[in-house]
């Protein structure tokens, strides 16, 4: 028993030692359908939902601007794909 716990300690400290300092954060390309979805979903939530339930209208708007958030940084920070 005593010997596992050992072998246990000694596995966690390299893992430890092993691990790199933390990287630059990266922006991943985005497909442009997913900027349009976010626009399109926005639309029809600020027409069609949030007319009929406020709560559910705000989130969906939240959620949908969101989405457009994340295209528009991709779209400037993302490295260009050949």
């Amino acid at each position: 028993m005593a010997k596992r716990k050992k072998r246990q300690a000694r596995r966690f400290s390299r893992k430890k030692a092993v691990q790199k300092s933390p990287q630059r954060w990266h922006a991943l390309p985005l497909k442009s359908s997913f900027m349009a979805a976010s626009i399109l979903g926005f639309l029809i939530t600020v027409y069609l939902i949030y007319p009929e339930s406020p709560d559910y209208g705000l989130a969906f708007m939240v959620v949908f601007s969101a989405m457009f958030i994340a295209s528009l940084i991709s779209m400037t920070r993302a490295p260009m794909v050949e």
